[in-house]
């Protein structure tokens, strides 16, 4: 793995850590000052948006991150200001008819939805589209010079502004009185003042960042821009579909679940209180995704400039690096979530409805992981309509297990449909990798990390279930959580460099820590 990728995973994957951390913790917050029905219809509603800012946002970016990584290779200094002038307008103008369309189609999606308590909420959520996507042109284009710092410090930035907003917003118009739709609707203000000022920093660097920025001879024109954009959505559009992968399935539940739910004898009204329970395990799975997350921005311009060149082995290098890396990640995430879904939903939301629902979301980070990475890596590989293809058909099947599954098994249907889909996409995903190009799908190492992290697992939910938490005081349920998360992250560290999880290599390129590391594997 090269210096300047491994230096940009570590940046990028702190950064959308911490990132994810703001954006999923603070939905704690949120649901215990605005309750259950203003988190739940949070949960509904905010997935819709993310889908649209995805289909705006995330494929221009990736795509001009591969296609000046290209260039680049080439010497082209021209494409590359090409590119990102014809981006730029790209992005203004996906965001005005995205918020257009939403605007004029609220109250048929808000029925969609379930009810005309969405309708507010997606009004004022949908205002945001107006910046994000000129603002993601920029994020794209850094990422294109493999810099990925200015990405990451825009996306804590803008974290950290939304959800400031966002509960100042919630505890005044709470302490006011107001219905769960206003609340709910108010706090979509944050996304607004988020996106805004992550746009600000982005054109200050940008504007301060000579170096980068290209020079052409040739003027700009209204030639080259049908030229390159016909180039940037052919390649964005299906990179949307399989950057979709989490938000399309998100959404599919925003609009089956409340009407099946309804199906099964549930009021409209207690259906957002009911599909909060849901969307307290996806919370906590978006943090533990994280890293496999991260790294796909890096990956695909590296990908793409590694297949330019033909340069084979240095792929399959890279893409088993980047799998063993997820592999690392989330199989501790995921069976720590669930051997703790117990003391977690106390210490975190102040009961303990639904435990089984969670419990079975947890489990599912594991291949939510890894489904998203290999969908990032097919991306980079050139086969993003295949990816795309996949991902509509999981969609697609993701619908139909939830019709059936919840009439079957009522709420916890949902999740079994989340599980069985992702297993799904991950596996179809290395199989369409391994079709172009060869790699290990399971090596010593990813059985060393899955070993390691079920003994972790087994030893911290003894405790768990001897003890009986129900009868503990919340305080204590924290500390309890904090406790076990230090001692199963230290049982899992000890036992991959013992049984040699990571080479001495690799560990040396850790900072500051990695003499030190090799010395506990010896």
């Amino acid at each position: 793995m090269s210096k300047t990728y491994l230096q940009g995973a570590i940046i990028i994957t702190i950064a959308s850590l911490l990132s994810k951390i703001i954006g999923s913790v603070f939905r704690i917050p949120l649901q215990n000052i605005a309750g259950n029905e203003v988190f739940g219809i949070f949960t509904i509603v905010y997935p819709v948006y993310m889908t649209v800012l995805t289909l705006s946002v995330a494929g221009i970016p990736l795509a001009i991150s591969k296609l000046i990584s290209e260039a680049r290779v080439k010497n082209d200094q021209a494409s590359v200001r090409n590119i990102f002038v014809t981006a730029s307008i790209l992005g203004v103008l996906f965001g005005i008819s995205s918020f257009a369309i939403i605007a004029l189609f609220s109250q048929p999606i808000s029925s969609l939805l379930g009810g005309e308590y969405a309708r507010l909420s997606l009004l004022i959520v949908s205002t945001t589209l107006l910046v994000a996507p000129y603002m993601a042109v920029y994020r794209g284009y850094f990422q294109g010079f493999e810099d990925m710092k200015p990405t990451a410090i825009s996306q804590v930035l803008e974290q950290l502004v939304r959800v400031g907003i966002l509960l100042l917003v919630a505890y005044f118009l709470v302490s006011q009185g107001y219905a769960a739709h206003i609340v709910a609707g108010g706090v979509m203000i944050g996304s607004i003042f988020g996106a805004m000022s992550s746009l600000i920093y982005l054109r200050s660097k940008y504007q301060h960042s000579s170096d980068i920025k290209p020079v052409a001879l040739e003027k700009y024109s209204f030639t080259l821009f049908k030229g390159w954009s016909k180039k940037i959505l052919l390649l964005s559009l299906p990179i949307c579909i399989g950057a979709l992968t989490m938000a399309l399935i998100n959404v599919i539940d925003s609009i089956t679940v409340p009407r099946q739910l309804a199906a099964i004898g549930f009021e409209a009204l207690e259906i957002p209180g009911i599909y909060n329970y849901y969307g307290r395990g996806q919370a906590l799975v978006q943090i533990a995704v994280v890293f496999a997350q991260a790294l796909t921005l890096p990956l695909i311009p590296l990908i793409s400039s590694s297949l330019v060149t033909k340069d084979v082995k240095r792929t399959t290098k890279i893409i088993e690096q980047g799998l063993a890396f997820t592999h690392l990640t989330a199989w501790p995430a995921a069976i720590g979530l669930f051997v703790l879904t117990i003391p977690l939903n106390f210490a975190l939301f102040g009961d303990f409805q639904e435990n089984g629902v969670i419990a079975v979301v947890h489990i599912s980070a594991l291949f939510t992981a890894i489904a998203v990475l290999t969908t990032g890596i097919l991306q980079g590989m050139n086969r993003t309509i295949s990816s795309a293809l996949l991902v509509v058909t999981v969609s697609i099947v993701k619908v139909i297990l939830n019709i059936l599954f919840i009439h079957q098994f009522g709420l916890i249907g949902v999740a079994y449909s989340t599980l069985i889909v992702y297993i799904l996409l991950a596996c179809f995903n290395i199989w369409l990798m391994r079709k172009t190009i060869s790699f290990s799908i399971w090596k010593r190492e990813y059985s060393v990390f899955a070993i390691s992290a079920v003994v972790m697992g087994v030893v911290i939910a003894i405790p768990t279930i001897w003890l009986q938490v129900e009868t503990w005081p919340r305080l204590y349920a924290i500390g309890y959580v904090l406790f076990m998360i230090i001692v199963g992250a230290m049982i899992y560290g000890v036992l991959v460099l013992r049984f040699k999880g990571l080479s001495n290599d690799e560990l040396r390129k850790i900072p500051l820590i990695g003499g030190k590391l090799i010395k506990i594997s010896s």
